[in-house]
Order: structure tokens, then C-alpha cells, then sequence
């Protein structure tokens, strides 16, 4: 008898070793593109158990060596699939993480109105203007009087 190849055998071996290729660089990546190998995976998956399946019905028709290259294409794509999930699972989780306590942050920041207290407040980008109560008003030497109390109180303190 004349004996052919699996349907799946070059195509699901090359979808699982893509994926596992493209899952381990992907971890460089912040586990983004995780969600492209994990697609791999599972049309590898799928295509070598309809492979595997086709040659259970008819054995004698297909090369027992294309069965066991399908076989090594499924594990290889099971293997990819449990890695690129877990990497795209911890992916969303640190988004989540991330997001949560990066909204919060500013939510807080809007409700309390504390900008002055954050690190990046440069009173030279937002003017202000100072209305005066009374006869008060602002002075230059009110800036230089406490500049020489600043350095007063560093010396004292050497």
C-alpha cells in the first residue's frame, strides 16, 4: 500500500515550534504579544488531533513516522499553549494591577486637589495671582528674608 503523510504533519510541528519561539520572545515584551502565539498553538493543536484522529480510521493508510511526527507536534503545541497562557494571563494581571493603582492614584489626586504636593509642580507653569485682603501686598524682600533664614538654619545646624 501506498503510504502518505499525515495532512497536519509539517504544519502543525511548524505552528508549535513558531509559537513556543515567539512566546519566549514575547516575555520580553511584557506578555502583549502573547495572544498571537497562543492563537498558533491552537490551530496546531486542532489540526494534529484531526490528523491523528483521520489516521486511527485508517492506519494502514499513512506513514507511521507522520503519526509521530503529528504526535511530537502535539505536545510541542500543548506546551506552547500552557506557556503563552500563563505569560498572557500575568500580562492582565499586572495591567490590572498596574491600571488599578495608576487610576486611583489620579482619581485621588482630582478629588483632593493636591497637586502642589506632587513631584512634578513647577510653580513656574501655572501663574498665579494673589488678590490682596487688605492693604497687603507682596514683596521682593519677603522672598530674600527667608531665603537668609534657610541658609541661617543650615549653618546653625553644621
Amino acid at each position: 500500500m501506498n503510504q502518505n503523510k499525515l495532512p497536519a504533519d509539517p504544519l502543525s510541528l511548524i505552528l508549535g515550534i513558531l509559537a513556543l519561539v515567539i512566546g519566549i520572545a514575547g516575555c520580553c515584551c511584557y506578555g502583549i504579544t502573547a495572544i498571537v502565539p497562543l492563537a498558533m498553538a491552537i490551530i496546531g493543536l486542532v489540526s494534529a488531533n484531526k490528523s491523528l484522529r483521520e489516521f486511527g480510521e485508517n492506519p494502514e493508510a499513512f506513514n507511521p513516522q507522520s503519526r509521530s511526527n503529528v504526535n511530537t507536534a502535539k505536545i510541542i503545541n500543548i506546551i506552547a499553549i500552557v506557556l503563552n497562557g500563563l505569560v498572557f494571563l500575568v500580562a492582565i494581571g499586572v495591567l490590572a494591577i498596574y491600571g488599578t493603582l495608576f487610576s486611583s492614584a489620579i482619581l485621588e489626586g482630582l478629588e483632593n486637589g493636591n497637586f502642589e504636593d506632587d513631584d512634578y509642580y513647577y510653580e513656574s507653569e501655572y501663574e498665579t495671582t494673589i488678590e490682596p485682603e487688605s492693604s497687603e501686598t507682596w514683596e521682593d524682600d519677603t522672598y530674600i528674608i527667608e531665603e537668609e533664614v534657610d541658609s541661617i538654619n543650615l549653618d546653625s545646624i553644621q
